[in-house]
């Protein structure tokens, strides 16, 4: 299997080259389960975030953001962070709801928040926490799904940028990722 070795906060990681279409691949960042990982990246990342103001609140969308969110939230002192689920559950009042598309999804999803989390966030100064930033689609539902509760959104941040959102001067990130195109050897190279 192809990898690509990512180097972030201090760690190291062999990430998986996976195809999503016949010429283009993404090398999986997952980083739920990746304690050290988590640590490292949510320490430099609160430290990107605290230049922008005081944070009243995060949210991330669910699932793989939201070991990263609790430890920045941790850090930053915060008594509880909002996440977005992407199914209403039954305990769900009052529902805020968004559109997403995702690099990594085939279709629409919707991103839900429960009116006892809007109320969280409804005012507050918040910061959007994903994992990684890649089209931006992702992120920018999470953003309209904030302003429909009546959030400030002031800060995004992630571990990473992939492809061109290390271009983006809105994000704050720890390391680019690269896309990968297959070259005429059937081999993905990284691009950007």
């Amino acid at each position: 299997m192809q990898t690509y070795t990512l180097h972030v906060a201090g760690v190291t990681r062999q990430l998986p080259v996976i195809g999503i279409s016949d010429d283009t691949a993404i090398a999986s960042f997952v980083i739920i389960s990746d304690t050290e990982l988590i640590q490292a990246a949510a320490k430099q990342l609160v430290e990107k975030i605290q230049e922008n103001g005081p944070i009243e609140q995060l949210l991330t969308a669910e699932a793989k953001g939201i070991a990263l969110a609790y430890e920045v939230s941790r850090l930053l002192g915060l008594k509880q962070f909002v996440v977005a689920r992407k199914s209403v559950k039954s305990y769900m009042q009052n529902v805020v709801s968004h559109e997403v598309k995702s690099i990594t999804t085939d279709k629409p999803q919707m991103l839900y928040l429960d009116g006892n989390d809007a109320r969280l966030i409804k005012g507050k100064r918040i910061c959007l926490i994903d994992d990684v930033i890649s089209t931006g689609e992702s992120l920018q539902a999470i953003e309209d799904l904030a302003i429909k509760a009546g959030a400030q959104p002031v800060c995004r941040a992630a571990v990473l940028a992939e492809g061109d959102a290390a271009n983006r001067k809105d994000i704050l990130f720890l390391e680019k990722l690269p896309l990968f195109k297959k070259d005429d050897n059937g081999v993905f190279k990284p691009i950007n």
